[in-house]
C-alpha cells in the first residue's frame, strides 16, 4: 500500500511540474482552393477536457499560447465546418510553426506529412538547428542508462571530461546547466531514462531564457500522465479496442 501511495505521489508531482513547460503554436490558414487567407477561423487543440483556441486575423494568422509541451492534433473550424489538420509538436519554452495550412470545407481528414532530418538533427522553429531525442529513440539507445553519454552522443560540441563532467566546446568545464520541465537543476542529474519524454541540447545560440550560462544547456521534458494516457489510448485504437 505504501508503494502504491509513493507511485501515485510521484506521478502527481511529475504531472504538476511538467505542466509548467508551456509552448505556443503559430501559423497561417489559407483557402485550399484559392490560396487566399482565411479570416475569423477558429484554430484549436483538444487535450482531454481542455481546449486551447485562437482565431485567425485579417491575414489568416493565429497564435495559440500557454499549451503544455507535447504532441497534439490541430483542428480548424469555420461556419460549421471542422477540419482535422496536422499533428503539431509543441516544444517547451518555444513555438511550433505550422506554416500555411490549406483549409477545405466539408473535408474531415488531410494526409499528415512528416519531415525528418538526417543524423537525428531536428529543427526547432525560431532557433538554430537543435539536436533532439524523443522517448522512442532514447528507449532504443544502447547508452540510455547514462544521461551524460546520451548528451555527448547527440552533438560533437559536447565531450565528457576525465572526471565525468560535461564540457561544451568554447566553454569552461562545468559551465552548463540542466533544465527539467522548465526548472533549473543544480549538480548532477539523476533521472531514469524511462521518465524522459524528449531531450534537447543547446550548444550555441542560446535562447534568452537560458541566459544563466555561457556554455550550453541540456533541456529535458519528462513524461506526463496525459502523454502516457494518449499513448495507451492510441495503442488501444490500433488494436481495435
Amino acid at each position: 500500500m505504501k508503494k502504491l501511495s509513493l507511485i501515485a505521489l510521484l506521478l502527481y508531482a511529475s504531472t504538476s511540474i511538467a505542466q509548467n513547460g508551456l509552448g505556443e503554436v503559430v501559423g497561417t490558414v489559407v483557402n485550399g482552393k484559392t490560396n487566399e487567407t482565411v479570416y475569423a477561423a477558429n484554430v484549436f487543440i483538444l487535450d482531454q477536457d481542455r481546449r486551447y483556441i485562437a482565431r485567425t486575423d485579417e491575414d489568416g494568422r493565429f497564435r495559440i499560447s500557454a499549451i503544455p509541451a507535447g504532441k497534439y492534433q490541430l483542428y480548424i473550424s469555420q461556419f460549421g465546418d471542422t477540419m482535422k489538420s496536422q499533428i503539431v509538436d509543441v516544444p517547451i519554452d518555444g513555438f511550433a510553426n505550422t506554416g500555411k495550412i490549406p483549409f477545405y470545407s466539408n473535408i474531415q481528414d488531410i494526409p499528415v506529412i512528416v519531415v525528418t532530418a538526417n543524423q537525428g538533427i531536428k529543427l526547432e522553429h525560431g532557433f538554430l538547428p537543435v539536436p533532439k531525442l524523443e522517448a522512442k529513440e532514447i528507449a532504443k539507445s544502447a547508452i540510455k542508462f547514462d544521461i551524460k553519454a546520451l548528451v555527448a552522443s547527440m552533438t560533437t560540441d559536447v565531450k565528457i571530461a576525465d572526471d565525468g563532467s560535461l564540457v561544451f566546446r568554447g566553454a569552461r568545464k562545468g559551465d552548463m546547466m540542466y533544465m527539467v520541465d522548465g526548472m533549473k537543476v543544480l549538480g548532477d542529474l539523476n533521472i531514469p531514462s524511462t521518465a524522459i519524454g524528449r531531450m534537447m541540447v543547446y550548444s550555441g545560440g542560446l535562447p534568452a531564457n537560458y541566459g544563466d550560462t555561457m556554455g550550453g544547456v541540456v533541456v529535458m521534458e519528462t513524461k506526463s500522465y496525459f502523454e502516457l494516457l494518449r499513448d495507451y489510448e492510441s495503442t488501444q485504437l490500433r488494436m481495435g479496442k
